[in-house]
């Protein structure tokens, strides 16, 4: 994970600069970009810290060696629900949140809902029926 921690982390400052570049170039009139940018920068920062402190428990990766080879990373690479709906459903209760923004607020909550209950359904498919641990 050598490479992207570099990357996200390096890139944080970045954005800090060019919010602030941003800023005093529009003499701090448009409030979006010269608080987006850095806020953008945030997310960089929190995303290479939680690859800096999920390097430290896990082993390096094949992609970390140098001379590694492609056949180092062959195998399982994590863990995929097989067959699983949730995924689709939590996909159309994004997509019915997204409409609410342009049709209504109420149908908002309504993908809300569908979410936390796809969420769930998502979370806790291996706790019960045929995939049960």
């Amino acid at each position: 994970m050598k490479i992207e921690i570099k990357l996200f982390l390096w890139l944080t400052p970045f954005f800090l600069v060019v919010g602030v570049i941003y800023g005093l170039l529009t003499e701090w009139e448009e409030p979006v970009g010269f608080l987006g940018i850095p806020l953008v920068g945030g997310l960089m920062a929190m995303v290479g810290a939680y690859l800096a402190l999920t390097a430290r428990r896990i082993d390096p990766r094949p992609e970390d060696d140098e001379d590694g080879d492609i056949e180092e990373g062959a195998g399982d690479q994590g863990v995929y629900a097989p067959w699983s709906w949730w995924p689709l459903v939590l996909g159309s209760a994004a997509a019915v949140g997204f409409l609410g923004m342009a049709v209504g607020w109420w149908v908002v909550y309504i993908g809300f809902m569908i979410g936390v209950i796809a969420l769930v359904g998502w979370v806790f498919e291996f706790s019960r029926g045929q995939h049960a641990h």
